[in-house]
């Protein structure tokens, strides 16, 4: 579902699953978790996130709804393989980056925003879209957008889960870098390679403090236990599992608000 590729000291990872859109399965996140171990292991200074080419046009559709629990479980829990990956990303000692040709959805949007820098081209689209299927979005993952974006920017692409579109995306601050289509792929070696020319321990220490400084603000118990109280409201909802029949069933869903 994946392919690896090692350049000096550049490792790139490519979603290479075009019958479901690069879906973010479990079997592809184990294979991408995998990678991310083999480039530390070989100490791998920068990696490159990218996708094959498709018919689609699409980067990733994001999580693979199917795999979504529906027996009142939290369907973004701390375990969940997606929630691990994005973690390895953040934890990674070198730089990630992500190249973007194509649009980007759902749980891929939040692998954009844990990534360390994102160059995209003319074709790149972003959005979140929990809100069409019933998800609650949990909070570490809200937070991914409000490290990156401003608070109002953030709102409007999870309330009308619209795509935010490569100008946009450059404007907001999604994408660092919007390059021609056939510039990209060299656009992204050449700034990583420029990357592994740098200290790599400083570096890496510096990626870390900008980590802990970003998810530095403290969350009392109380507050903790009343986003969860929150968030388990949605999952045991008629509106959950209504948005995950309607996906399976390839319908629009029809929410009622319980």
């Amino acid at each position: 579902m994946i392919k690896t590729e090692i350049q000096g000291k550049v490792g790139i990872v490519s979603l290479n699953h075009p019958e479901k859109l690069n879906a973010l399965s479990q079997a592809m996140v184990h294979d991408l978790v995998e990678a991310f171990e083999s480039f530390k292991a070989e100490k791998i200074r920068v990696v490159i996130i990218t996708a094959e080419p498709n018919e689609s046009n699409v980067w990733s559709a994001g999580h693979y709804i199917p795999e979504l629990p529906e027996n009142h479980e939290d369907p973004l829990g701390y375990y969940d393989p997606l929630e691990v990956l994005l973690r390895t990303i953040q934890r990674y000692p070198g730089p990630v980056i992500t190249q973007v040709h194509g649009s980007v959805w759902g749980g891929a949007c939040d692998l954009i925003m844990s990534s360390d820098i994102s160059i995209g081209d003319s074709t790149c689209s972003f959005a979140i879209t929990p809100a069409k299927i019933g998800v609650p979005y949990n909070a570490s993952g809200i937070g991914h957008f409000i490290a990156r974006l401003d608070l109002n920017q953030a709102k409007e692409m999870f309330f009308t889960a619209r795509p935010v579109d490569a100008a946009m995306a450059e404007n907001w601050g999604i994408v660092n870098h919007i390059v021609e289509g056939d510039q990209l792929a060299a656009y992204t070696m050449e700034m990583a390679q420029h990357i592994t020319t740098l200290a790599p321990l400083s570096i890496e220490v510096i990626k870390e403090q900008f980590r802990i400084l970003a998810n530095s603000q403290a969350l009392s118990a109380d507050v903790f236990e009343k986003i969860e109280g929150l968030r388990t409201r949605v999952w045991e909802s008629k509106d959950y599992h209504e948005g995950i029949k309607a996906f399976n069933e390839k319908r629009k869903p029809h929410f009622t608000g319980e």
